[in-house]
């Protein structure tokens, strides 16, 4: 799916009237009917009261739109128009007639005094900014944002929260309406998706109101958004002919003294994704270890405690390094060394990233398009502090063009970042957030690229099923109890789960 500026988003209006032969007013007819058919299929006429604020714009529009319906279907609604512009709108102005045509005529605030009186079971419905803000709301509109935000009543905000722009960072935090839910049209917006503005986004949900496509595709977006169906198409089936050399040798580089749980993590999770071989290097304590917890592989080792020597034998395909692998003076005299000479592919986590920020010169020896998953701590050391999310990608951005890589940074909507493209993941949940997740990631990545996955499509699909298996998981484990362990458990059924309706259909069980 894809993530449109505020300008593409206007563009693309546009383009729809003009393509479709359509009107402007029909457009937002549409937009805000299918609105208030979320919001009544819902409510299914329960009488409680909803208090719709509307600006003077197109977003102030919707509201009005959405106030008529719910008017018609005899619902308790009180519609105000905020007065912070002189200037309407040409479909504001339609849409306020045809809401007084009914005999509703909305009140009009003009001050701090003509503030409603809201009380929390109430439900306020959101209209008064929406896309395409530039500044941040002030005066007694910023009060009224105030005076809602302090009732804590169910809020639904149409399209964006008021007082959050789409496209750069909020510069008062006090102007910025607090949404309880939020729809959005066409497109998820990149502010929902930025933790900066975690205090003003709880849930939203993209609702489709019909623009043209191909004119969507033809601005050619550099921002996605990863759904199922999307990481559906990246899968490559199996070949009936295949043996295990044809999906590739995974090579596991890392552990150290008391962290050789997460090479084994990882190892675990390179086999479990598919890898058709598997080899772990590592200190020699944890020979035993990786030996008795994944049989399946083979193991290489080092040095006793730490990894110093880095003279692994195996001819892999890919090499997935720095799980638990330690920064001892040593390892990073070694690390430096295997860079130096390396050829193969690389995805690089944890400690190998914190080496590469201590010695930002051997980013000259990691391979072109080599993968690196950092934590935000270690992006941080990677690549310097930021202001803002917005900096922060753009810093990303730099750093991925600079050094021809790809980085996965991790969170709540992980983002991939390859050059000027940006890829956001829809998957996954909080339980997620617990010790050794990275370390199956990097295994589920890694075996991705020994298949014959591009390192592109191996992070978005490995970090699309890395966060289903939390969906799927966490309705047996609950989220506190779901551990890195569990990711590995729920592999299978996330994978599963992208064709599980060709499965039904195909009469299996």
């Amino acid at each position: 799916m894809n993530i449109l500026s505020s300008k593409q988003i206007a563009e693309a209006d546009k383009a729809t009237i003009a393509l479709n032969k359509i009107s402007s007013t029909d457009l937002m007819e549409h937009a805000a009917t299918m609105c208030f058919q979320w919001l009544h299929t819902r409510l299914q006429g329960e009488n409680v009261k909803i208090h719709i604020f509307c600006g003077t714009g197109n977003n102030g529009g919707d509201g009005l739109v959405i106030a008529r319906h719910l008017h018609q279907h005899g619902y308790h609604v009180h519609c105000f128009v905020v007065n912070f512009s002189e200037k309407r709108s040409k479909d504001f102005l339609v849409n306020y007639n045809r809401l007084k045509e009914l005999g509703e005529w909305p009140t009009i605030i003009n001050s701090k005094n003509d503030f409603p009186e809201i009380k929390q079971e109430d439900i306020v419905i959101d209209a008064i900014f929406g896309n395409g803000l530039t500044r941040a709301p002030k005066d007694f509109t910023k009060e009224l944002i105030q005076h809602i935000n302090n009732v804590k009543a169910f809020t639904l905000a149409i399209d964006l929260p008021s007082g959050l722009y789409s496209d750069k960072t909020v510069t008062d935090y006090d102007s910025v309406l607090k949404a309880e839910h939020t729809l959005t049209f066409q497109t998820p917006k990149l502010a929902f998706l930025l933790p900066d503005n975690k205090d003003f986004i709880n849930s939203w949900e993209v609702i489709d109101i019909g623009l043209d496509l191909n004119f969507i595709e033809s601005l050619k977006p550099k921002i996605h958004f990863t759904t199922e169906n999307i990481a559906k198409q990246l899968y490559i089936h199996r070949n009936k002919w295949g043996h295990k050399g044809t999906y590739g040798h995974s090579l596991i580089i890392g552990g150290s003294f008391g962290k050789i749980g997460a090479v084994t993590l990882a190892t675990k999770a390179a086999l479990k994704m598919g890898s058709g071989l598997v080899t772990a290097y590592l200190p020699k304590c944890g020979y035993n270890i990786l030996q008795i917890s994944v049989p399946e592989a083979m193991v290489e080792v080092d040095n006793n405690n730490y990894l110093e020597y880095f003279n692994f034998k195996t001819n892999a395909t890919v090499i997935g390094i720095g799980p638990g692998m330690g920064t001892s003076e040593k390892t990073a005299i070694g690390f430096s060394e295997f860079l130096k000479k390396n050829k193969l592919p690389l995805v690089i986590d944890a400690d190998a990233i914190n080496l590469l920020a201590k010695d930002t010169s051997l980013l000259d020896f990691v391979p072109e398009n080599s993968i690196l998953t950092p934590h935000p701590k270690e992006l941080q050391r990677l690549i310097g502090p930021w202001k803002n999310d917005f900096d922060k990608l753009k810093k990303i951005t730099q750093f991925s063009i600079k050094n021809k890589v790809i980085i996965i940074l991790k969170g709540t909507y992980t983002v991939i970042v390859n050059g000027e493209y940006n890829y956001f993941n829809s998957s996954g949940n909080v339980s997620l957030a617990t010790a050794g997740s990275g370390d199956v990631l990097t295994g589920i990545i890694t075996g991705l690229v020994a298949q014959g996955y591009s390192p592109i499509n191996a992070s978005i699909f490995g970090v699309f099923l890395h966060g289903s298996t939390a969906n799927i998981g966490v309705s047996e484990t609950a989220y506190e109890s779901f551990t890195a362990t569990s990711i590995i458990k729920y592999l299978p059924n996330a994978l599963l789960d992208l064709f599980k309706e060709e499965i039904v259909e195909s009469g299996e069980d």
